[in-house]
């Protein structure tokens, strides 16, 4: 049986995660990731523990996408 990533509860974890690369912004990540670069909020969204500013972006960056 193979390994599965769960997380308690028995309920699916499905975050990836990106490391933020130079010349990156949310709405290129979200275009990559949606093929939408408006979607750019959902990923600012799952991120404002880290991000208060959806511009302000930093190389080597772990962002979860949702």
């Amino acid at each position: 049986m193979a390994d599965t990533a769960k997380t308690g509860g028995g309920s699916w974890d499905a975050t990836q995660w990106y490391e933020v690369k130079k010349g990156d912004t949310l709405s290129k990540i979200a275009e990559q990731f949606y093929g939408d670069p408006k979607l750019y909020t959902t990923i600012f969204e799952a991120n404002q523990d880290v991000l208060k500013d959806p511009n302000l972006i930093q190389i080597g960056q772990k962002l979860r996408i949702p």
